[in-house]
């Protein structure tokens, strides 16, 4: 009977042995690593941004949009966020896991645009010879414009052709007419025309001292009620004496010649690189821009002249009023347009 309990007891002693011992810890999770992430921002101005964000381990990822908005993804997956002004933002992400967390901060600039995508008129210049007749006609003749310029324009092959999928405006040293230089002036008037939206062409500008390019839009009423009633939109000027200031202006009545409205911006390379030159129209306002930096901004109203049918111009000037002295060394100069559209 000693015997039995004895055992009973070395049998209890084991049991309670086993029961203290405790499980061992769980191994250790590894905090996330090799955070990455990618923004696509949309071409379309919503203001539609994508992210994906991916790092090694990690089970949730947490957006700091940079706008006062947040939001949480369980996964690797493309969030999209919807930004309602135009701006550059820092966007913080955190990679977590139990074991820890890993961030990354990224910037991203936004263009928010009341117009669509719809392309509603456009000239991409892409096929040689000369400009498309159904959309472009030609001012001729010299007599200086009524700003005192030295140019006499034509329709000759050798002042505009369309080449190597860009048009080409030639101005040249030559006496033609009566006067020293010619180039070409085109327009689309009765061709086409517009009232509001958003206008954007590439270009190269001549060089040269006397140079004059210009890039605008006219009132399609003013054969009826003459300038500067008709209202001017003048997209981009040049002065090749002036090099790199890029001019955005309005013309109208109390604000044209010397007093016009306008503004102007200073960029690299205007004649040796392509430029984006755009303008953005609506009833409320008037907004000109170079390589999507404003130029110049009015506020539109029915007290001018910009909420009806304009029509464009392409042409390249010499000397006059803007132009100035022509450099005695000018032989000729090019302005080469790549393409104008028209969204709505």
């Amino acid at each position: 009977m000693k015997q039995l309990s004895v055992l009973f007891l070395s049998i209890g002693i084991v049991l309670f042995t086993s029961c203290g011992k405790q499980a061992p810890p769980p191994p250790a999770v590894a905090a996330p690593t090799n955070l990455t992430v990618a923004a696509t921002v949309s071409t379309d101005n919503s203001g539609n941004v994508d992210f994906l964000a991916y790092a090694i381990n990690a089970t949730t990822y947490e957006y700091n949009f940079g706008d006062g908005l947040f939001r949480t993804a369980t996964s690797s997956v493309v969030v999209t966020h919807n930004y309602v002004a135009s701006g550059t933002y820092t966007v913080n992400i955190v990679a977590k896991n139990t074991g820890g967390q890993i961030s990354k901060s990224i910037s991203v600039e936004v263009t928010i645009s009341p117009f669509g995508t719809k392309l509603v008129w456009s000239d991409e210049f892409d096929k040689d010879g000369a400009p498309d007749s159904t959309k472009w006609g030609y001012d001729l003749g010299g007599g200086g414009w009524g700003n005192r310029e030295l140019q006499y324009y034509t329709s000759r092959p050798e002042n505009s052709i369309v080449q190597g999928g860009v048009l080409k405006i030639k101005t040249i040293q030559e006496t033609y007419s009566g006067n020293g230089y010619t180039s070409a002036r085109l327009l689309s008037k009765n061709k086409y025309s517009l009232k509001y939206g958003k206008v954007e062409i590439s270009a190269k500008l001549p060089a040269g001292g006397g140079t004059w390019p210009a890039i605008w839009m006219l009132g399609s009423d003013i054969s009826t009620v003459s300038w500067p009633a008709c209202g001017e939109i003048d997209i981009m000027e040049h002065n090749g004496n002036d090099l790199n200031k890029i001019y955005g202006t309005l013309h109208y009545p109390g604000r044209s010649g010397g007093n016009a409205d306008g503004g102007t911006k200073v960029i690299s390379n205007a004649t040796t690189e392509f430029h984006k030159y755009s303008l953005e129209w609506t009833a409320a306002s008037i907004k000109i821009f170079v390589d999507d930096q404003l130029i110049h901004s009015v506020v539109n109203s029915t007290n001018i002249p910009f909420n009806h049918d304009f029509f464009f111009i392409l042409n390249v000037a010499m000397g006059g009023a803007f132009g100035g002295a022509v450099d005695p060394a000018f032989t000729n100069s090019t302005m080469e347009v790549d393409y104008i559209r028209v969204y709505k």
